[in-house]
């Protein structure tokens, strides 16, 4: 998919950019010791450990392949960034995930034999797989951008404003209680392919894609357990380009998106 390819580049040049610029370092205490230490990363890598939190207020990327476990958790403050897209990696959240205005927020990878033309290819490793699961919510506020590829959230994901020249993407995650989506003015946004136990709200987005014929927020084949509603979808709304594919709905698909189903 033509809008899938450009957003992994998009959001990784935009990433690299800042990372390139970024001067800062993490710091962390990653000992061996049984009780886990809280973790700023100001910049640079977050390498394998067992963290309490962990606390992003710069540019920060995970190590490729590391192996992360936070008891509590993540949190990428106003204006940081959390690049986990780029390289494969195990990352287990027991908590939240939490994006604060201004951040932008990078969770999963996968390539194209795992999940076909609507993978997300880890530009680290473009065969490897990322393995992200959160226990608790996602949740982002006026974020700069957000994508979710391929992440297991026990909770609920929630996005309330924000957007940028970066394009969203929540694509093949599963989600166990409500995706709400609402208040986002952005180049793309993209709901594919996901499982979601309750509902799936999206509301008051517009997107400014610059390719011609843009028909406007993506909503493509995702299963959903209870109701799909969407309203004030500017310039609409598309389930894909694949005649045929359509969202299943375990109850009500309202207003814009009654005809995507």
């Amino acid at each position: 998919m033509v809008h899938a390819m450009r957003l992994k580049v998009l959001g990784a040049l935009a990433l690299a950019g800042a990372l390139a610029l970024s001067g800062g370092t993490a710091m962390a205490d990653v000992s061996s010791t049984r009780t886990p230490k809280a973790y700023t990363c100001t910049g640079g890598e977050v390498p394998s450990g067992n963290y309490a939190s962990i606390t992003v207020t710069g540019a920060c990327s995970v190590t490729a392949d590391a192996v992360i476990s936070v008891v509590g958790n993540v949190t990428v403050a106003a204006g940081a960034e959390l690049d986990a897209q780029s390289a494969p990696s195990t990352i287990t959240v027991r908590r939240n995930v939490t994006a604060a205005p201004g951040s932008f927020v990078g969770l999963g990878c996968q390539p194209p034999s795992s999940t076909g033309n609507s993978a997300h290819e880890c530009t680290v490793e473009p065969d490897g797989h990322s393995t992200i699961t959160v226990n608790g919510n996602v949740t982002g506020l006026k974020a700069l951008a957000v994508l979710l590829n391929g992440v297991t959230v026990k909770g609920n994901v929630t996005f309330v404003g924000g957007g940028s020249q970066i394009p969203w993407s929540i694509k093949n995650n599963t989600i166990d209680g409500n995706l709400t989506v609402t208040g986002q003015t952005t180049e793309w946004l993209g709901v594919l392919f996901n499982r979601i136990g309750r509902n799936a709200t999206l509301i008051k987005i517009a997107v400014h894609d610059v390719d011609p014929g843009a028909p406007g927020v993506y909503i493509v084949q995702n299963k959903i357990g209870f109701n799909l509603t969407c309203f004030g979808l500017t310039p609409g709304v598309s389930g894909g380009f694949v005649p045929g594919t359509v969202n299943v709905v375990g109850r009500h698909a309202i207003g814009q998106c009654a005809s995507l189903v």
